[in-house]
């Protein structure tokens, strides 16, 4: 991308000073994840919103996701002990502050300056894992020495398998413990709003792109002070990253031998059939992680979250099980949680706090998230993140049965 031939348009067209464009947001008022997408909305170039924002085909699949948690609720408990409360979970062995991790998502330094070091800083605040993606705009490298131990890496199928247990050995001499296999990109699917804006990586500067950048200054020179971001770990023997290429390579015998070479933590992400999740729990996969990518693969994909209690019983009630795909606030962790995941992570919600006020935004997104966990946590009568269970969820039919196989009459008072 040619970006100093558009630089002086885009200086005369803004109306801050240049230490402003690389200023964080004080004190942003985010309360919702809605909050902050509309903020990041107007603070991004559409092009970037919407490569964030898109999803697969008509984009239905996507809106199923967020809208089947509106159709989930929980019943509400009286007068139970829950004036101690905690967050803290444990998950694979490790206790994290909250149920929650950022989950792998690339480019994020699309979102604003610096973005993965920001997430990398949150999530050591919050005691939470991140995981970096093999198309983040970071090397694993430089996550691993911000987060330390709570950093994961994300792995997609390279252009052939010895690339790809390359980038697993890569991740694997960097300290990295806990690896994700990610499987339901067999190939990249059409993004429509990509296709429209005209978005591909790495950037080409088209007149579109030109009017969208200059439209927005201040995060146009931000980008340009701090370096166009790139995929940084993606495993190729080529030149370049294409984001089209085939990923098909990630079959089973590639799952059982990369099981066979990682000696750490190993999650497949991108399952939503519970045989496919009973076969890689017989692989030795140490966790399963139900993921429709957010509806940007299958337009028709089931809504992820009712896939869950399908897959929990497939697996059974201790195989451990992480979950992400249209989560917007802590009530929707809690609905997760009590349908059969263990741990959640969280994707969009993340890049549009990030886009709105940097650093500051998702430190208060994540808090708006705590507090949601806590107080619902009090609402449904549950001091512990392990309380959570189905039994917390509200279904008319259940609750009656329950009534009437545990009902027992009160006798009456025989004081006098």
């Amino acid at each position: 991308m040619v970006w100093p031939l558009w630089l002086p348009i885009l200086l005369r067209s803004s109306r801050t000073s240049a230490t402003d464009w690389t200023r964080v947001t004080q004190r942003p008022r985010i309360f919702l994840t809605e909050d902050a997408k509309r903020l990041a909305k107007k603070r991004l170039p559409r092009m970037i919103f919407d490569f964030f924002e898109g999803a697969a085909g008509r984009e239905v699949g996507a809106g199923r996701n967020e809208a089947r948690f509106d159709d989930i609720t929980l019943q509400p408990r009286a007068m139970a002990d829950v004036g101690k409360r905690s967050l803290a979970t444990r998950f694979l062995g490790v206790e994290y502050g909250l149920p929650l991790g950022i989950a792998p998502m690339g480019m994020c330094n699309l979102a604003c300056p610096r973005g993965d070091a920001l997430i990398a800083r949150t999530a050591t605040d919050r005691n939470v894992p991140v995981c970096l993606s093999s198309a983040g705009s970071s090397s694993l490298e430089d996550m691993r020495r911000w987060s330390g131990d709570l950093t994961w890496f994300q792995l997609y199928f390279g252009h052939t398998a010895r690339a790809s247990f390359g980038a697993a050995e890569r991740a694997r001499d960097a300290g990295y413990d806990t690896l994700i296999l990610t499987i339901d990109v067999p190939e990249v699917s059409r993004r429509t709003r990509d296709q429209q804006n005209g978005f591909s990586l790495p950037f080409r500067l088209t007149p579109r792109a030109f009017l969208d950048f200059a439209l927005h200054p201040r995060w146009s020179i931000s980008t340009l002070v701090h370096g166009v971001p790139e995929p940084r770990n993606f495993a190729t023997e080529s030149k370049g990253f294409d984001r089209k290429a085939s990923r098909a390579g990630a079959d089973w015998a590639f799952l059982q031998e990369l099981r066979e070479r990682w000696s750490g933590k190993l999650i497949v992400k991108g399952i939503t059939s519970p045989v496919d999740a009973v076969r890689v729990q017989g692989l030795g996969v140490d966790a399963v992680y139900v993921s429709n990518h957010g509806g940007r693969q299958l337009d028709s994909a089931p809504p992820a979250i009712d896939l869950l209690p399908i897959i929990r019983s497939a697996v059974g009630p201790d195989y451990p099980l992480l979950f992400d795909s249209g989560i917007r606030n802590g009530e929707d962790v809690v609905k997760a949680l009590a349908l059969g995941a263990d741990f959640v992570m969280l994707g969009r919600p993340t890049l549009y706090a990030l886009a709105a006020a940097g650093g500051a935004g998702l430190q208060s997104l994540m808090q708006c998230f705590a507090e949601d966990i806590d107080l619902v946590m009090a609402q449904i009568g549950v001091s512990r993140i392990e309380d959570i269970t189905d039994q917390v969820l509200f279904t008319p039919c259940a609750q009656a049965a329950h009534h009437a196989a545990t009902h027992q009459a009160i006798p009456a008072s025989t004081d006098t």
